[in-house]
């Protein structure tokens, strides 16, 4: 996915992680360690935090173009990057330069470099918490007037629980890494609200399962003595043509709502509704619900990133109102994802599924025994368009990205500011 300079690039995110002994666990301690050796004592700017289980992407990104649209400059920091890991830190939208990257590794490697032994500070460091890092350097190199974090995996245990956040949104919460965050979608509720700070000033979230919503209220509460604001009425606000369609419109309601609050917290202008229009117009989510044609071919994809059965359900829904049939479905979904759910929704349809090479994922549930199973290094021009004129390409943001790059997508600007 990345060529070699971008690998060379961002080979210090990963040192720490690839060192790490068997059964290490993710320090916040070992974290902290290395913001004192770099000088990072905090985010200088305003912080907006997103965190949930689905959407968090969506929901930074146009929060972070509310905010381009007020005129401010906005960093922003998600998590995995699309084609390259360049994409996880953005100006107003647009990836940072090799150079930049270059730059932000070198400070995060001399760090690295001080850190004490395993011996005495065990554990490791994401490579997604890295990269928070270094948005947080970044933001304050090129004097942003906003930072917008997507949180990883987690909430509390991730590295944006050590930038407080001014707001907070929520995007929706389930059962995900049930395990690892928690035993119960109530516990991994907790652990993600648990990014809210007593420094936070307003926490936003979608409608919530009964349960998790009381879990998020009860952290809220707790934490920064604040009441939980659900969007209960999401819809109406902003006009449909500047939003994405289905459970997108939601995700992104909630950053444009959470980037509101945000300005009218500090007392700076809201945009001016031209302006946001504008903005708002001109955003792409490549990898959601995104349309692509195989290079030097005539083959169709589309490209969502669903990880549950509801999600896909959407998908296939949304695919059948723009054509009369799929020739083929393309899946990746890791163990912990809802791979069940899948194979009951997917039933009927030619489905191919493809493994990706990352550690970070394992696939061993049982399959349909009709569904070819195939390597991602399989994955080429030429084959997707030995699959039909119209691919529907379904998994995680991870697969999405390596489908992008397979068809050699533009994702280096997500909005114009």
């Amino acid at each position: 996915m990345n060529s070699d300079s971008a690998f060379s690039a961002d080979w210090a995110f990963f040192a720490d992680w690839r060192s790490r002994p068997e059964g290490s666990r993710r320090s916040l301690d070992r974290a902290r360690w290395l913001l004192r050796l770099i000088g990072l004592s905090g985010a200088d700017v305003p912080v907006l935090t997103v965190v949930g289980s689905k959407g968090k992407g969506t929901a930074a990104t146009y929060a972070s173009a509310f905010l381009a649209a007020s005129g401010g400059r906005v960093v922003t920091v998600t998590s995995p990057g699309l084609r390259s890991n360049r994409e996880r830190i953005r100006l107003d939208g647009a990836a940072i330069s090799t150079a930049d990257l270059e730059s932000l590794g070198d400070q995060i490697s001399r760090g690295l470099s001080l850190l004490p032994g395993r011996d005495q500070l065990p554990g490791h460091l994401a490579p997604a918490g890295l990269f928070t890092t270094a948005g947080v350097l970044y933001a304050q190199a090129v004097e942003a007037d906003y930072l917008v974090l997507e949180a990883g995996m987690g909430g509390g245990s991730d590295e944006v629980s050590l930038f407080p956040p001014s707001v907070v949104a929520i995007a929706e919460i389930f059962a995900e890494h049930v395990g690892v965050l928690g035993d119960s979608p109530e516990e991994i509720a907790r652990e993600k609200a648990s990014v809210v700070a007593g420094q936070t000033e307003a926490v936003l979230s979608l409608p919530q399962q009964p349960s998790v919503r009381e879990a998020i209220e009860s952290v809220v509460r707790d934490r920064a003595g604040l009441e939980l604001d659900v969007l209960d009425a999401v819809g109406g606000s902003l006009p449909m043509r500047v939003l994405p369609p289905s459970y997108g419109r939601w995700n992104a309601e909630l950053g444009c709502a959470a980037a509101r609050r945000m300005l009218e917290l500090l007392d700076r202008d809201l945009p001016q509704p031209g302006a946001l229009e504008r903005v708002l117009e001109s955003v792409r989510l490549p990898g959601r619900m995104s349309r692509h044609v195989v290079p030097g071919g005539e083959t169709e994809v589309w490209i969502d990133s669903p990880i549950s059965q509801a999600g896909i359900a959407t998908a296939l829904k949304m695919t059948r109102e723009r054509w009369k049939t799929i020739d083929h479905v393309l899946l990746c979904l890791p163990d912990h994802k809802d791979v069940a759910g899948a194979i009951i929704e997917l039933a009927g349809y030619p489905v191919t599924f493809v493994r990706l090479a990352d550690a970070h994922f394992t696939f061993t549930k049982s399959l349909p025994d009709e569904w070819p199973v195939i390597d991602e290094s399989e994955l080429t021009p030429q084959f997707l368009s030995g699959l039909g004129k119209r691919v529907l390409s379904l998994g995680t943001v991870f697969f999405s990205g390596r489908m992008l790059d397979v068809l050699n997508a533009q994702t280096e600007r997500l909005f114009v500011a």
